[in-house]
């Protein structure tokens, strides 16, 4: 059969769709460069710091992710994500004007409020803009809004620390309102029904299906833990070199946006094929792929937390991002592959969902309490071996994946047609 050629409009869709992921990972991420200057205004623990780093914007993201997953399979998923963008740019924008731990908690949670809405419905959006034999390719596409926004915050908030931490998050915030009436007015693809006998009706079964699933299952808890390390890098990374090497935030937000932005980039955009290209291998080639990259992400985890030498820093720096970022496209690829339409924005969500708690609540937080327990803010060496939790859950990462893609790869055609997981 001859592959459908893509359109000008699905190609504009992607664009802005990513740009609209730059700003979500930009609000989101660019605290984590600014938690020195807040711990000093504030005189914040460091659990307080992940308390409003990760849980106050993971509670409602992930709480909501679900629901938002379902509005985006019955409803209109332009509209959602465009009440998301505005919701979430007030919230970042406001951020600056917050004068105590609560305040900055609950712009925080309108943050995360606003951000639940994009996931499920951007990609179920790009599941219908493209042909499925593109699907990890554009989502990798899509998720270059990572790389570029994190690398933005890094060097926003490090160039914009200089004027004070409340000036960062009022260049970045409000503007992106104006981002949401764009979003507003994208058209609304028509739902590409590919499985013959196709559900159109929703129920409780939909749960069982899912998370009856084994596939999907190890492929939920094996990212997760993925996440749960990767994610440390971007939260704790600004204040384990500040504290343990003495760098000052002007240089750690100018090394980490470039190694963020040239490691992140090239990883979304060529790990979505990399990925496709295993799959054609046998259909759990791509969590394969996954395991892979959790394997190679633990010495350099271990070199990262350990090393004192400048080089060695910024060379697992880099290939920490890279391995962080270059499976987010075979991730969300094979969500959708194994949920099928009917059920993907919710497959979506769940996904998210499980990734989210394990690397804001969990992750995070669990890295807060060590430095606490350990004495890190007078010992800042006792950091490294909070951040032991990282390769640790890498290593455990590796082993659901590769048990993922072998029940995977071992699952009959027929019998994924029959339950809709194709």
């Amino acid at each position: 059969m001859k592959e459908e050629k893509t359109s000008a409009y699905a190609i504009y869709a992607l664009a802005l769709l990513m740009f609209v992921y730059i700003l979500n990972f930009l609000d989101r991420t660019i605290i984590y460069i600014l938690f020195p200057f807040i711990k000093k205004e504030m005189a914040f623990s460091d659990t307080q710091l992940a308390l409003l780093g990760s849980t106050s914007f993971v509670i409602f993201y992930t709480v909501l992710g679900i629901p938002s997953g379902r509005m985006a399979d019955r409803g209109s998923r332009t509209k959602l994500i465009a009440v998301g963008v505005a919701v979430w740019s007030l919230f970042s924008g406001l951020t600056a004007f917050a004068d105590g731990f609560w305040t900055l908690f609950l712009c925080r949670v309108g943050v995360g409020v606003g951000e639940a809405t994009l996931g499920p419905a951007a990609i179920s959006l790009l599941s219908d803009y493209f042909p499925p034999t593109k699907r990890a390719t554009v989502t990798s596409i899509y998720s270059m809004g990572i790389a570029i926004g994190a690398g933005l915050a890094a060097l926003l908030g490090g160039a914009l620390s200089g004027y004070g931490w409340r000036s960062a998050f009022l260049i970045v915030g409000f503007p992106g309102i104006l981002f949401a009436l764009l979003v507003f007015f994208l058209r609304e693809p028509p739902r590409l029904i590919n499985v013959p006998d196709a559900e159109t009706n929703h129920s409780s079964a939909d749960w069982r299906k899912l998370l009856s699933n084994k596939p999907f299952v190890l492929l939920c808890l094996g990212y997760a833990l993925l996440g749960l390390a990767t994610n440390n890098l971007s939260i704790w990374g600004a204040t384990f070199y500040s504290r343990l090497h003495g760098f000052d935030l002007a240089n750690i937000g100018f090394w980490g946006g470039i190694l963020t932005l040239s490691a992140g980039i090239p990883a979304t955009i060529f790990g979505g094929a990399i990925a496709d290209w295993f799959r054609r291998k046998n259909k759990g080639g791509r969590m394969f792929y996954g395991s892979l990259l959790s394997l190679f992400s633990i010495p350099c985890w271990l070199l990262l937390i350990f090393t004192d030498n400048f080089i060695f820093i910024l060379l697992a720096n880099f290939l920490l991002l890279f391995a962080a970022l270059a499976w987010l496209g075979a991730a969300a690829a094979d969500v959708t592959e194994i949920a099928g339409v009917n059920l993907r924005g919710l497959a979506i969500a769940i996904y998210f969902f499980s990734v989210n708690i394990a690397a804001y609540l969990i992750g995070s937080n669990l890295i807060g309490f060590l430095n606490d327990k350990f004495g890190a803010t007078a010992n800042p060496q006792m950091m490294r071996y909070a951040l032991l939790v990282c390769p640790i859950s890498c290593l455990f990462s590796a082993i659901c994946l590769l048990l993922g893609s072998r029940r995977l790869s071992n699952t009959k055609t027929k019998y994924l047609e029959k339950t809709q997981f194709i």
